[in-house]
């Protein structure tokens, strides 16, 4: 009896611990195929977005790089994960997106290397950017590519924005100078 209690209790134990990971818990990998350590990004405000080079909102790309021109820093960042989820609208290779995003639009905020915002191939950082159970915040689905989600200095979800909203509008604007 001992032995199942606590067995039960470490599986409670190790479910809260699941449940309470943060942004920061995790490990992606850049464009360039090095890995990069989100706990990096302790005490910054982060702004994540699916990206895709061949879309309509493709050209939010220039307001996400202003944006990181004007706030970027000790204090925010802003973090692209292209995907290829929707229209078949990122079709290239990692190489192929670094070369698009810096010809077209000077990007010099951080991109990762592509990945899958949906689906049975989800990967793990928007598996816990979507789920309630996972980041205590609520639950959302990726619609379409240039989806926000802001995280705090903490790397808790505060907050989603779907991909009509510019990354220059008031509120995210509000939320980083707060």
């Amino acid at each position: 009896m001992k032995t199942l209690t606590t067995l039960l209790f470490l599986s409670i134990l190790s479910f809260t611990v699941m449940a309470q990971k943060t942004f920061h818990d995790f490990t992606v990998k850049t464009l360039e195929g090095a890995d990069f350590n989100l706990s990096e990004l302790k005490g910054k405000k982060v702004l994540v977005v699916n990206t895709a080079s061949k879309c309509g909102f493709t050209p939010q790309y220039e307001d996400l790089q202003k944006l990181y021109e004007q706030f970027g820093g000790d204090d925010f960042v802003v973090i692209g994960f292209p995907a290829n989820n929707f229209m078949n609208q990122e079709p290239g290779t990692d190489e192929d997106i670094k070369e698009f995003c810096t010809r077209n639009y000077g990007v010099t905020f951080p991109m990762m290397s592509k990945v899958s915002v949906k689906g049975d191939d989800m990967h793990p950082v928007y598996k816990w950017l979507t789920e309630k159970e996972l980041n205590n915040f609520e639950d959302s689905k990726v619609q379409w590519n240039f989806q926000k989600y802001l995280i705090n200095e903490e790397g808790e979800l505060v907050n989603v924005f779907y991909s009509k909203t510019n990354p220059m509008d008031e509120e995210i604007l509000s939320w980083i100078r707060d």
